[in-house]
């Protein structure tokens, strides 16, 4: 029977020449060949694991987002609806003495449904902020006109067409409103005729 070469742990034959010392050498260079490829897998594989990671924390992100704001185009319309109801409040005569009470209780029936309307929205992420006093904020009021005035600061809202509107913290409609602006100075001059 014929001997077979010995092989090498690279699957190569083993050169009966060698010395033991060199065989050992041979081992501990493939030992090293072998540990380098492997923390190179390692740092292959954590890189791997930490992509995947962030791919799935941006689709969690993505299908959080789709649920919380894929009703923003109805909750715009929405949000139309809860403004036109108030204009038709704030269309009715102010109530007097002399008000029927048929009149007083439209009033009365209509800002209940408001309310109530403005309630459920709220509960469903959609919430209103009046702008009324608050410091002109370009990302929630659109300025409509500015008006000269020294019963406010410059820049504050003074009056407000419509109210803001967000579904979630995300800006559905903004405030129209109106800003104080400084008065301009008077000019004096003496050479009016």
């Amino acid at each position: 029977m014929q001997e077979q070469p010995a092989i090498e742990p690279d699957g190569a034959p083993q050169d009966k020449a060698q010395s033991p010392d060199q065989a050992i050498d041979a081992v501990a260079a493939r030992i090293s060949a072998l540990e380098a490829e492997l923390a190179e897998m390692k740092e292959r594989w954590i890189r791997a694991e930490a992509e995947n990671a962030n791919v799935r924390a941006r689709a969690k992100k993505d299908v959080d987002d789709t649920r919380q704001y894929a009703v923003q185009k109805f909750a715009a319309d929405v949000v139309e609806t809860a403004e036109n109801l108030k204009r038709g409040i704030d269309a009715l005569p102010p109530p007097t003495d002399d008000t029927p009470e048929i009149l007083i209780k439209v009033r009365e029936g209509l800002e209940g449904v408001e309310r109530s309307f403005i309630a459920t929205l709220e509960r469903n992420g959609i919430k209103k902020q009046d702008p009324h006093g608050q410091p002109f904020d370009p990302n929630l009021h659109q300025a409509m006109a500015e008006q000269e005035t020294e019963a406010h600061p410059p820049g504050t809202v003074i009056q407000a067409w419509s109210s803001a509107w967000t579904l979630n913290g995300r800006l559905l409609r903004p405030a129209m409103v109106v800003v104080a602006k400084a008065p301009a100075p008077e000019l004096t001059g003496s050479g009016n005729p």
